[in-house]
């Protein structure tokens, strides 16, 4: 089986708990650190399945992988090879299929409700389940791409998380894992503090509050969604 192909954009956010589901099936994975200068493939049909990690950059920014991962996706969804996205990850996807990245009303930072969409397509994505708490660093938000479904949202970000066929990109973080957590208030404690005036952004104490619980509770979330991301791998 190809790998799957992963892509790293910050050092602190990595693959995390989907590391942990691809190992525990005996999928094999490349990371591909565009944070450390990485050479970047040309060829999406070398791999199953593409999987974009978060960062701290926008999609709009003039960087100069950003063009490439873009077309990336593009060649992916051509192919009909699943692209997977995670926060900036789904907002490449979206860029990259159609549709517009910009600025969130609201900054939303630590642990939120996320509401199922009452649509099939969210059921097969994220089960029988209306709502669940997912983890979120992020200040912009995408549109649905033309074609594609809205399958998750909450009160402050209307767009949490979209479905195009094998393609599922998403605003939220649900690959989270206790030391991720951990880091990302340490290093983004200037950050929180900055954007304590936002109803949506949580103190370091509140993150880290039941960590253990919450995570767990994350990862069995999460594994609905992998499970049904890997059934479409190329094979």
């Amino acid at each position: 089986m190809k790998p799957v192909a992963i892509f790293r954009h910050a050092p602190s956010e990595g693959p995390g708990y989907f590391a942990t589901f691809l190992d525990s099936r005996g999928i094999p994975w490349q990371l591909f650190r565009i944070d450390a200068g990485d050479a970047l493939p040309t060829d999406a049909r070398q791999f199953s399945g593409l999987v974009f990690m978060g960062g701290p950059m926008s999609v709009n920014d003039d960087l100069p992988w950003i063009p490439h991962s873009l077309e990336l996706i593009r060649q992916a969804a051509q192919a009909d090879i699943p692209v997977l996205g995670h926060c900036l990850g789904g907002q490449l996807m979206a860029k990259a299929l159609g549709g517009v990245v910009g600025r969130s009303p609201v900054k939303e930072i630590g642990w939120g409700e996320v509401t199922v969409a009452d649509n099939a397509t969210a059921k097969a994505w994220f089960g029988e389940g209306k709502k669940f708490d997912a983890f979120h660093w992020h200040g912009e938000t995408f549109t649905i791409p033309p074609g594609a479904t809205g399958i998750l949202g909450n009160k402050h970000c209307a767009n949490q998380a979209f479905a195009l066929g094998k393609h599922l990109g998403m605003q939220c973080h649900i690959e989270m894992t206790e030391e991720m957590v951990r880091e990302w208030c340490e290093l983004g404690g200037e950050e929180i503090a900055s954007a304590s005036a936002s109803p949506a952004v949580q103190q370091p104490a509140e993150i880290l509050e039941n960590l253990a619980g919450r995570v767990k509770t994350l990862n069995a979330a999460a594994q609905k969604t992998y499970k049904k991301w890997i059934e479409g791998l190329v094979r």
